[in-house]
């Protein structure tokens, strides 16, 4: 079983922490004569599963199971939105695999996967999950990512025989403080694993300060001192704001968060492909547009008074993976149209950059995936990321990088 928020803990189960089906309406599974993957068959789920797929999960994990309704719902899903798939064997289900993806980026996370315990050692989970990658793959996802509790020695064993490789630790995560490992697998076969750098996550805790806690967390990789703090936070966000935004309160502007990163002992280099005033696009108020100018003209003084370096163009991929290859951090700011649908602004912060790649923590976990691990080392296509960090009309691009002084 791999579910982020169920609590799997039996080392002697490979896949799935599945009590005896004796008790539940299933089929007797261990008269079916499955002898041999090649009798199985791995197709995807259906509406007339359901039954069977609610008694597998009931059976399955003693908390957090997923209801009729969940399964219905992701049943109906788009494919653009999961992969659910399920292996059979003469119309008797014994095991199911639930895919997520990710909107707008390439990652896609194995949501959950049981399998029958009568049916464990037949090769059905190893074959299932196969299925599920190549299925993810087909929707042009590069990286399948799962947690499993570190006790789960046949789990992990099974993972990382197919390529899954571990790059954190979630603590205490599962019931009796059982500690849950997170592991990624580049499915894409061409891709070479990459080793993913430990880097500091931050969960901001308003809507509108996604800039401070992305500084925050660049910052606490480049010094593990640094308090980041809900206090801080705040402090910089009245460092940095825009006063106002197109609605609600102001976001923050690149250059007064490198006067907020100077002040606490930081280089910066500020990229950013326009000189025209940042933000005012689709600020219908003459007097917000006014306020959100004076503050833009104030920023650009406080800077060249402080010796802070601006470079008017669109920040340099190749430039940023050079800085973070030399120690340096980075964040960026992206539309999330690319991921919800909705034309905000939003920062994030740059952990990685590969050939492929660039690897993203997002400080605002959304309802589609509120798990901390859903929204650190984000992949982002290199492709993809010109068209991701582009926001507004004017397609404002702007990037900071950050460096020990």
């Amino acid at each position: 079983m791999s579910r982020g928020h169920k609590k799997q803990q039996d080392q002697n189960a490979p896949i799935s922490v599945a009590r005896s089906l004796s008790d539940i309406d299933l089929p007797d599974v261990a008269g079916l004569g499955v002898h041999k993957e090649s009798e199985l068959n791995i197709r995807s789920a259906m509406l007339g599963d359901i039954t069977q797929l609610v008694a597998l999960e009931n059976a399955s994990f003693e908390s957090d199971r997923l209801s009729q309704r969940r399964f219905m719902h992701w049943l109906k899903a788009a494919d653009s939105h999961r992969v659910f798939m399920v292996a059979t064997h003469n119309d008797v289900l014994l095991g199911y695999g639930l895919v997520i993806m990710r909107k707008g980026t390439r990652l896609a996370r194995l949501y959950s996967i049981a399998v029958s315990r009568q049916a464990q050692g037949l090769g059905v989970g190893k074959k299932l999950l196969l299925a599920l990658e190549q299925n993810t793959l087909e929707q042009d996802k590069l990286f399948m990512r799962l947690e499993v509790a570190t006790n789960n020695t046949g789990a992990i064993k099974l993972y990382e025989s197919l390529g899954y490789r571990t790059f954190g630790t979630y603590a205490n995560y599962y019931q009796g403080s059982i500690d849950a490992l997170r592991m990624q697998k580049p499915i894409r076969q061409s891709l070479s694993l990459q080793t993913l750098p430990t880097y500091p996550w931050y969960q901001q805790t308003t809507e509108f300060t996604c800039g401070p806690s992305s500084l925050m967390m660049a910052m606490a990789n480049l010094n593990p001192k640094l308090d980041m703090s809900q206090s801080l936070e705040l402090d910089i966000w009245r460092q940095a704001t825009t006063i106002f935004m197109t609605s609600g309160h102001g976001g923050c502007h690149p250059i007064g968060l490198a006067l907020a990163a100077h002040q606490l002992g930081f280089s910066v280099t500020a990229y950013v492909n326009t000189k025209a005033p940042l933000f005012i696009d689709g600020v219908r108020s003459e007097h917000k547009k006014y306020i959100m100018q004076a503050v833009d003209r104030q920023f650009l003084q406080q800077a060249k008074a402080q010796g802070i370096n601006i470079i008017y163009t669109d920040p340099d991929v190749n430039a940023l993976q050079t800085g973070l290859a030399k120690g340096a951090a980075v964040i960026s700011l992206i539309s999330t149209y690319q991921l919800d649908g909705k034309k905000i602004p939003h920062w994030v912060t740059v952990t990685h950059i590969d050939e492929d790649c660039l690897y993203l923590h997002d400080p605002d976990p959304d309802d589609l995936h509120p798990q901390p691990m859903d929204c650190q080392h984000i992949p982002i296509a290199r492709g993809d990321f010109f068209r991701l960090s582009a926001f507004g009309k004017s397609k404002l691009r702007t990037a900071l990088l950050i460096s020990k002084k």
